[in-house]
């Protein structure tokens, strides 16, 4: 083999090795850059997960913040509705304000105020009634507000809270419904969830001032 053969051999080689070498390195390259792309996209999705979970928490706590702020308002406006319902009786009283799960709690507390609550709470309800419709007055909102005046309601559920419960002994071993006395809607909610906390069902039948819960055996 002539000189000049060997010599185009040796650099036709030489350039089959630079060629595969420059492949190799643009392919290592490549590499290199859609990794970074891929890691690049990974990092920015993460980071827009983030944001919009911190976006979430943020409106939920907005929400539960704007609901308390609401109720905390309807016990203001009830507060002052009943402070002026006080001095035109001429009645004395503390009032607290509270709330309770998702309604708005006013209590009046005071030396005499059995007139303000009646023989059986009807005057109690009456009151709570129109502390709602002043309420309204303000918000144009429906307000589901609770009014207590001398811890009246306070005893009452306890007290409904044992009638439940013996009742439902009752119908447990009889395996008989039982109806009770008709009841206020405030007593009727106290006794179904009292019920219903025992294991049994409960409904309400008749019409008012006669509807009256029924304890349903299993």
């Amino acid at each position: 083999m002539s000189e000049d053969a060997v010599s185009d051999e040796t650099q036709t080689g030489i350039d089959e090795t630079g060629i595969d070498d420059a492949d190799e390195t643009d392919v290592d390259e490549t590499d290199v850059d859609e990794t970074d792309a891929d890691e690049t996209d990974a990092d920015e999705t993460d980071a827009d997960e983030t944001d919009a979970d911190e976006t979430d928490a943020d409106e939920s706590a907005a929400a539960g913040g704007s609901r308390v702020d609401r109720l905390e308002q309807e016990g203001d406006i009830a507060a002052d509705y009943l402070e002026e319902l006080l001095d035109i009786a001429d009645l004395d009283g503390d009032l607290d304000m509270d709330v309770e799960g998702d309604r708005a709690a006013v209590s009046i507390v005071g030396a005499d105020l059995a007139q303000l609550v009646g023989a059986r709470g009807e005057v109690l309800d009456a009151l709570q009634e129109l502390t709602r419709l002043a309420v309204y007055r303000e918000t144009g909102e429906r307000s589901r507000l609770m009014l207590d005046i001398s811890g009246y309601r306070a005893e009452k559920r306890a007290e409904l809270v044992r009638l439940a419960e013996e009742t439902v002994a009752r119908v447990r071993e009889s395996g008989e419904s039982t109806a009770l006395d008709p009841m206020s809607p405030f007593e009727r909610k106290v006794v179904h969830d009292a019920v219903a906390a025992a294991g049994l069902t409960s409904e309400s039948e008749g019409v008012e001032p006669r509807r009256r819960v029924v304890v349903l055996p299993v």
